[in-house]
């Protein structure tokens, strides 16, 4: 399951219907909320050159989502102390056989070693503070738990990464 078994592409429109089926997961909407709701957003999303939308494979089977965006470019309070050129991100397991095996990990540490290669000084992510789950995978990547904020979605935990704590 090493680094080079990862692949990422930019998603695009011909993508929605797989992503449409991730959403409808247990397991995604428990901490994405209602599927209709979120396939409408990244559907407006695939579009923005701003916000880099991925689809993530393993062995070139895809079974993620990853989205990454700068933290300033969308007006949210708790990325505002975060320094200039901040890459945020938000990210899910759409294939039910790929959680909790490791792949949320490893993909996600390899994007963020892609982030900090094209001179991100710090990743943010921006879990629900019950998604102990989630919470433990940031971590074991090196990312840092700071304060929790109440935003309009409900109460989230910020964490962040820098390149000298990447695991």
């Amino acid at each position: 399951m090493g680094p080079s078994n990862y692949s990422f592409r930019r998603a695009t429109p011909n993508d929605l219907p797989m992503i449409g089926r991730w959403l409808h997961v247990p397991e995604v909407i428990r901490w994405w909320g209602d599927p209709v709701e979120q396939i409408e957003l990244i559907s407006e999303d695939v579009e923005l050159a701003e916000m880099a939308t991925l689809i993530v494979s393993y062995r070139n089977r895809p079974f993620a989502f990853a989205q990454h965006y700068d933290a300033h470019q969308w007006p949210q309070a708790h990325f505002d102390p975060l320094p200039a050129q901040t890459r945020c991100l938000d990210a899910f397991i759409g294939v039910p056989d790929m959680m909790g095996c490791g792949h949320g990990q490893m993909f996600l540490k390899t994007l963020a070693r892609m982030l900090f290669e094209r001179g991100a000084p710090m990743i943010g992510i921006d879990p629900d503070p019950e998604n102990e789950r989630a919470i433990r995978c940031y971590e074991a990547i090196g990312f840092k738990a700071g304060r929790e904020y109440e935003t309009a979605k409900g109460p989230c935990l910020l964490m962040t990464l820098t390149p000298s704590d990447l695991a």
